[in-house]
């Protein structure tokens, strides 16, 4: 029941609709608040009961102190849930097995059921088969369905069985996109006690680009997918307030840049500022001259640098975005009417306080790419060559990785606080051809390498592109770029140009509304030309989706050890994600994805080499084909209309024949089938007691992985494909699955036994147990030999022995992936010491019951001369009521006996609270239990 104390709940008319709403400035303090922080504020001010939210958080919140590291513990209580189905299949899974649970302990199970609305679109199951001919998406999209039909089932059956479970059918779109386009609501409106109330559309996601919908001015984030779980389940989610970094944007992108430009730009300066765990929010005079799409392209890569959330405010951009993709005048009207009597429309001369400011003039953002590791590292378009022989010279000598040393150096406190930062501009589209080659660039290994494709010979050799790929939500939402590859598309081949014979070409919309624009637009047939194919409407390379190689360039690679390269338009390009023989992988804009198929090798400099010649033999440069500014704006006025959404969204939900001929059963509970290999009982409830234990010690532990920094959670739990002489290609082998139908480790996150057997199994990873290896490897516990890491955690098992992580800084970093908690738990780790964490994966730990333990500062393994061979003791967890702030580590060695202290990164009482229970789920199921009055029997083991 809400209690209102603030007196905040009045009413507003729009229209011939009136409408309850939770009047913020009823709060004193909240006018000096940041935008993202006023939606906080009403989220607590209609969600008060005087338990859970109470009037002090509203307090709190309303006295924010800026300069404050962090604030107030609050709770926050998302509008809806938004999951893809690599993440949504277990939370489908595990919400069944609760049922199970809830059974067994004499509970109805019909109360594991959403209590908010979860919208779940299927979009990362799509594999790039097929590529470069006109059948590609039919042939992609049904062998998609052969492999993962046993997964859909399950989706079907959970819309159908739970309440306000909504599934967004296969071949439809990615997430983000059909997010930004057609879910969102700006505002929300549910009726409550008797009244239709209108709120900000707020929002978790079980994936950490989930901020791409800040652009439209909602907040949300990524969560993990126990985390969501958890809101899914009425759970309100605990979070301490948090610091907001105001973004000032002034002036508006030159001629020749991109919003890809833009948001490498953005990433690489919030990196280095150093905001992870704080809102980012833009505003400012520049504001107006971002369109939504380059907006949401900016909110799309939060997770890229670090920040929870990166919200634009609502302004006359917003309606119009909201017109253009076919929501009703209505609607509109409402986000109007709302946003401005709130206090939530964007005034460009009002500056809320901030805990830090940054700036950016707009006119300063250059062409560039990022790679080949990591999205933070920018590269300007004319030192690629350069940069590309320092990495190959590198790679090929003394060090064992790849990365841009000048920018991993790069100081956390480069700008000052308040200092606009300007970006140097060194050159333009327009260099003269006969600009010199950098006299530092430094020698690399050539090793042309002959193949024979399609009939033609061809060299490559480090440094070709093999990979090119317009792909992922991150640009393909973007209407401009997307245009700008269509007509550089166009004017190359009106110049004659092709693109390498040697490079795997491929189109992954977001949404097929951007089909439908090329198609009116005349520009399908010229993307074809090149070999942009349509291949199928997911999220494809950017997953890991890429699919095999050209045969023969994947020979070429493996016999030569060539140190190739792919090009995407896309978010992410960690260690081992985009393809295992692919060691660079460069994100850049969808236009300059199809220059480099023209060139098929990153030694080309882009502002001055030619791309090729033309049919009288005179050279082609990328400024020759560059469209103008004018010219894309000119197309997508005139072919990106509003009819398209909305025709395109009409029959969102029905899906194909194949989705609509599944065959589903009926019932409360679902039917486990033991023979499935996609979803399985996973054991998380097993022998489950009825009330949580006492906390405990742990003792004598080992290590079972040494790992650096940066450790993302696609090292943890990689998302790609699964090599038949891994331990779960090897279990998928003795199941009777075929080496050609693994599919990938994504999509097999609803089976415990594949996931826990993919867990650390990164090719890229580099266990410091031992060195010089890559791969999921490690010290078997019984003589030290190399073994899986999958088989030395069962040795270990089998003893009893508990095992610890130890880890770098950044800890987790990259997507959202519960298995990447869930693995480790079922693995036998207890804990995990690192130098620091990444915010989702840490919250995901506790919401396992994994301990998250952080070196003091300023020290680390490698200061405290820890060889990961020690034995460790946690100690001061035994007999505490609380969970302590600090514990000590009882390292011994073969040199006796030393004790560190850690901090233990719990840092809320509701995360303590989720440790104590050994788990969010097993925490929201005893809350159930208890409003249940079951039997105490604990749950039965299921079959598996």
């Amino acid at each position: 029941m809400r209690t209102n104390s603030f007196g905040a709940r009045g009413q507003l008319a729009v229209g011939d609709a009136t409408y309850d709403i939770y009047r913020i400035d009823r709060v004193e303090g909240s006018q000096r608040l940041p935008y993202s922080l006023k939606i906080l504020l009403e989220n607590l001010l209609r969600n008060e009961d005087g338990a859970v939210v109470t009037a002090d958080q509203v307090r709190a919140l309303a006295a924010w102190d800026p300069a404050a590291e962090h604030g107030s513990e609050i709770q926050f209580t998302p509008a809806r849930v938004l999951l893809q189905d690599f993440t949504g299949v277990p939370c489908a899974v595990d919400l069944v097995a609760m049922r199970d649970a809830m059974t067994s302990f004499g509970g109805d199970p019909t109360k594991i059921n959403p209590l908010v609305p979860v919208e779940l679109v299927i979009d990362h199951s799509v594999i790039v088969d097929v590529f470069g001919r006109p059948d590609a998406f039919e042939r992609n999209a049904a062998q998609e369905f052969a492999r993962n039909q046993e997964r859909y089932q399950l989706l079907r059956w959970s819309q159908q069985s739970f309440d306000d479970f909504l599934v967004v059918p296969p071949d439809t779109g990615i997430c983000h996109q059909v997010n930004l386009e057609y879910l969102a609501r700006v505002v929300f409106t549910r009726e409550s006690e008797g009244a239709m109330v209108a709120y900000p559309d707020t929002l978790v996601g079980t994936d950490s680009h989930t901020p791409m919908v800040n652009g439209l001015g909602v907040l949300g984030w990524g969560v993990g997918g126990i985390e969501a779980e958890a809101a899914m389940l009425g759970q309100p989610m605990s979070m301490l307030i948090p610091q907001v970094l105001g973004f000032k944007l002034t002036g508006e992108l030159p001629e020749g840049a991109t919003a890809t430009d833009l948001v490498l730009t953005v990433a690489q300066l919030l990196r280095q500022r150093g905001v992870v765990g704080k809102f980012v929010e833009f505003y400012g005079p520049g504001v107006a001259n971002v369109p939504l799409a380059n907006r949401a392209t900016l909110g799309n890569m939060s997770p890229e640098y670090g920040s929870t959330c990166a919200i634009f405010p609502i302004d006359d951009e917003t309606l119009s975005y909201l017109r253009l993709t076919g929501r009703t005048p209505e609607q509109i009207a409402l986000v109007e009417a709302y946003a401005k009597e709130q206090g939530l429309w964007h005034d460009p001369a009002h500056e809320a306080r901030y805990s830090q400011t940054l700036e950016l003039d707009l006119s300063t953002v250059e062409p560039s790419i990022a790679g080949p590791t990591r999205p933070q590292d920018r590269i300007a378009l004319s030192s690629v060559p350069r940069e590309v022989q320092r990495l190959l010279a590198n790679q090929h000598g003394s060090s064992p990785s790849l990365g841009l040393s000048s920018l991993d150096k790069a100081s956390a406190d480069s700008f000052p606080a308040s200092d606009p930062v300007s970006i140097s501009r060194d050159h333009e589209l327009d260099v003269p051809r006969d600009a010199p080659v950098a006299d530092d660039a430094q020698e690399w290994p050539s090793r042309p390498t002959s193949v024979t494709i399609d009939g033609c010979q061809a060299s490559i050799d480090n440094g070709s592109v093999v990979i090119a790929a317009i792909t992922s939500c991150t640009n393909t939402s973007n209407p401009s770029v997307m245009m700008a590859a269509g007509l550089l598309a166009k004017k190359a081949v009106e110049r004659g140009l092709t693109s390498k014979p040697w490079v795997k070409t491929s189109l992954a919309p977001g949404s097929r509304v951007v089909t439908d624009y090329y198609d009116e637009s005349g520009l399908t047939p010229y993307l074809d030309a090149l070999g942009f194919n349509l291949v199928g409407y997911g999220c494809t390379t950017c997953i890991g989706n890429s699919g095999p190689l050209i045969p023969q360039v994947s020979d070429a690679v493996g016999e030569n050890d060539l140190t190739v390269s792919s090009v995407l338009s896309g978010n992410r390009n960690f260690e081992g994600r985009i393809h295992g023989e692919v060691k660079m992988n460069f994100l850049m804009s969808p236009p300059l994805v199809v220059a480099y198929a023209l060139a098929g090798t990153m030694h080309v400099n882009l502002t001055c080499d030619p791309l090729g010649d033309d049919a009288d033999g005179q050279p082609v440069y990328l400024r020759d084909i560059w469209p103008t500014a004018h010219e894309v704006r000119v197309l997508v006025d005139e072919y990106v209309e509003a009819q398209m959404f909305t025709t395109g969204y009409s029959d969102v939900l029905s899906g194909d024949e194949n989705w609509t001929g599944l065959d589903i059963p009926s019932g409360d509970r679902f039917a486990w089938q033991d023979s499935s290999t996609y979803v399985r009982s996973p054991p998380f409830f097993d022998g489950m007691p009825r009330e949580p234990e006492p906390l405990e010690d742990i003792v004598d532990a080992c290590v079972l992985v040494m790992l650096g920094d940066s450790v993302t959670t696609d090292h943890i739990s990689p998302a790609g494909a699964i090599t038949k002489d891994s331990p779960a290609g090897r279990y998928l082998i003795e199941h009777g699955v075929a080496p050609g139908d693994f599919n990938s480790y994504g999509s097999r996150r609803g089976n415990h036994e594949v996931m826990i057997r993919g867990t650390f199994a990164n090719i890229r990873l580099r266990n410091q147990l031992l060195p010089g290896v890559e791969g999921g490897f490690t010290r078997h516990p019984s003589d030290g030999r190399q073994t899986t890491i999958f088989d030395a955690a069962m040795a270990y098992a089998a003893d009893r022995v508990p095992l610890i992580v130890i880890a770098g800084a950044d800890y987790g970093s990259g997507s959202s992936r519960d298995w990447a908690a869930k693995g480790t738990l079922l693995l036998g780790v207890k804990a995990v010491l690192a130098t620091s964490f990444e915010r989702i994966h840490r919250s995901n730990l506790i919401g396992m019951g994994v301990l998250p333990l952080q070196f003091e500062e300023g020290e680390s393994a490698q200061s405290l001369g820890l060889t990961g061979r020690e034995s460790y003791s946690v100690a001061g967890m035994a007999g505490a009521e609380a969970v302590p702030d600090l514990v000590t580590i009882r390292i011994q060695d073969d040199d006796g006996l030393r004790e560190v202290s850690a901090r233990v990164r719990i840092d809320t009482p509701a995360e303590a609270e989720y440790f104590r229970h050994g788990g969010i789920l097993q925490r929201v199921l005893r809350t159930l239990l208890d409003a249940e009055e079951p039997t105490l029997e604990p749950p039965d083991t299921p079959s598996r």
